[in-house]
């Protein structure tokens, strides 16, 4: 509603480094971010959504912890969730452990302990094109962090730098898993050639894929498999009864309660204060 492609051709014309690519016809989200990923220059990526807002440090804070830490594959800070209104609502807790030095742990972490926001953190580029990139099954952008994760570790920076826009109508809280991933890739909108059966399925195997092409020594390789083994184990059944019974997602609280102690002013750059 803000004419974006004005807003980014007027970018492009005041600053040589700025490059806008607009597709003929609505590809997905994920087709759309592997695209930039490919035309991407230079040593590191960062995908951006529209609506979440950023600490005016995030990204040097960022870049300067992969500087400092070679062996880390990605860089990215503890977050927290705002409303329409830019208030926070809930402080996003981080018990992963993908600091660790070993590609098991991490993973293991990854699969059992939950999840953060690491699908926006700084990558490095090299690295990143590495991977199978971004999918459009169910989960599909867990499978992207787990396989970035067993490429090296994280560096999280302990403290909250990144907003995430939490609001109604938005693709992460549509409940139905086909809606989902259409909009990740319209093809899966096909019910013959892409049943539900499917869409989850392809979780599972594309962690196994990402083991398997991942630079683990033998010893480690094993390990994942167990650990993974022993994940699919749990969630079989789940997954099996919702797939029968068709019945939805559930994406978190639909209202967070409380006021969380901290405030967008003078962090986030634009914000008065």
């Amino acid at each position: 509603t803000d004419a974006p492609a004005s807003i980014c051709r007027a970018s492009q014309r005041g600053d040589a480094r700025v490059r806008y690519f607009r597709q003929p016809t609505n590809i997905g989200i994920a087709p759309n971010h592997n695209f930039v990923i490919d035309v991407a220059r230079g040593e590191l990526f960062k995908s951006a959504s529209h609506d979440d807002l950023y600490a005016r440090d995030l990204l040097e804070r960022c870049v300067e912890a992969l500087d400092a830490h070679p062996e880390a594959v990605l860089a990215h800070s503890w977050s927290a969730l705002i409303d329409d209104t830019g208030a926070v609502i809930h402080l996003v807790d981080y018990p992963v452990a993908t600091s660790s030095p070993r590609a098991p742990d991490r993973f293991r972490s990854m699969l059992f302990d939950g999840w953060g926001d690491d699908e926006g953190g700084v990558v490095r580029l090299a690295v990143l094109r590495r991977t199978a990139l971004h999918g459009s099954y169910h989960f599909a952008d867990r499978t992207f962090t787990a396989e970035l994760g067993l490429h090296g570790p994280f560096h999280i920076i302990p403290e909250r730098l990144y907003f995430r826009r939490h609001h109604q109508g938005q693709a992460g809280k549509r409940h139905d898993v086909r809606e989902r991933c259409a909009l990740l890739d319209p093809v899966r909108g096909n019910r013959l050639r892409h049943p539900a059966l499917r869409l989850y399925g392809e979780y599972p195997w594309s962690l196994a894929r990402a083991v398997a092409s991942a630079p683990l020594t033998p010893a480690e390789r094993r390990e994942c498999y167990a650990v993974l083994a022993r994940w699919t184990a749990t969630r079989a059944l789940p997954v099996a009864v919702r797939v029968l019974a068709r019945r939805g997602l559930t994406s978190g609280p639909e209202t967070m309660q409380g006021s969380p102690a901290l405030s967008l002013e003078g962090v986030v750059a634009g914000r008065k204060g």
